[in-house]
C-alpha cells in the first residue's frame, strides 16, 4: 500500500487497521475457546487470510478514493476530502459487506458443524474489517496528517526570526 499509494502514512494506518481485525477475531476466539471450548485449526488460518485480504482491499478502496479526491479537490482541508472519500465509499463497502454476512450466516445456520469456526471467524472478520476501514484507517490517516502539518507549522514558526519591538 506504501508503494502504491506513495504514502508511508496510507500504508501505516492500513496495517493499524488489519492488526485491529485480526486482534478482534483473535480476541473473540481466545474468549470463546476459554468458555465455550473451540478450538483454533486449520480453517480459522484460512479464515483469518480471508480477512485479513478482504480487510486490506476495503482500506485500499477507501484510500484510492482519497488519493482521487486530494487532486480533485486541491486546496481543501486534508480532513473534509477524507470525509468526502469515506461518503463516497461508504455504499459500496456497507452493500458488499452486508451481502458476505448475510451469506456467511447463512452458512453459519445451515451448513453445520464441520465449517462452523471457520464461517465464524470469517462473520467477525468481515464486520470487523468493514468497521476498521471506514471508521479506523482513514481517521487515523486524518489525525497523522494534522499531527504532521501541526508539527511542520511549529518547526516553520521556531525557524522564523520574531519581530520584537525595540524597547
Amino acid at each position: 500500500i506504501t508503494y502504491r499509494f506513495r504514502d508511508v502514512k496510507m500504508g501505516a494506518t492500513a496495517l493499524v487497521a488489519l492488526l485491529h481485525d485480526v486482534i478482534v477475531v483473535v480476541g473473540a476466539f481466545a474468549l470463546l475457546g476459554t468458555f465455550a471450548g473451540i478450538q483454533i485449526d486449520g480453517l480459522f488460518v484460512t479464515a483469518m487470510l480471508t480477512v485479513i485480504g478482504f480487510s486490506v482491499h476495503d482500506t485500499i478502496v477507501v484510500f484510492d478514493r482519497v488519493r482521487e479526491n486530494r487532486s480533485r479537490h486541491a486546496g481543501e482541508p486534508f480532513p473534509r476530502i477524507v470525509n468526502h472519500s469515506i461518503l463516497q465509499t461508504f455504499g459500496r463497502s456497507i452493500t458488499t459487506s452486508l451481502t458476505v454476512v448475510i451469506t456467511l450466516l447463512a452458512l453459519l445456520l445451515f451448513a453445520g458443524e464441520a465449517i462452523g469456526v471457520f464461517v465464524l471467524a470469517l462473520l467477525l472478520g468481515i464486520i470487523s474489517g468493514t468497521y476498521s476501514s471506514i471508521f479506523n484507517a482513514a481517521p487515523l490517516l486524518v489525525v497523522w496528517h494534522e499531527w504532521e502539518d501541526r508539527r511542520r507549522l511549529a518547526a516553520d514558526n521556531a525557524a522564523r526570526p520574531s519581530r520584537r519591538p525595540a524597547t
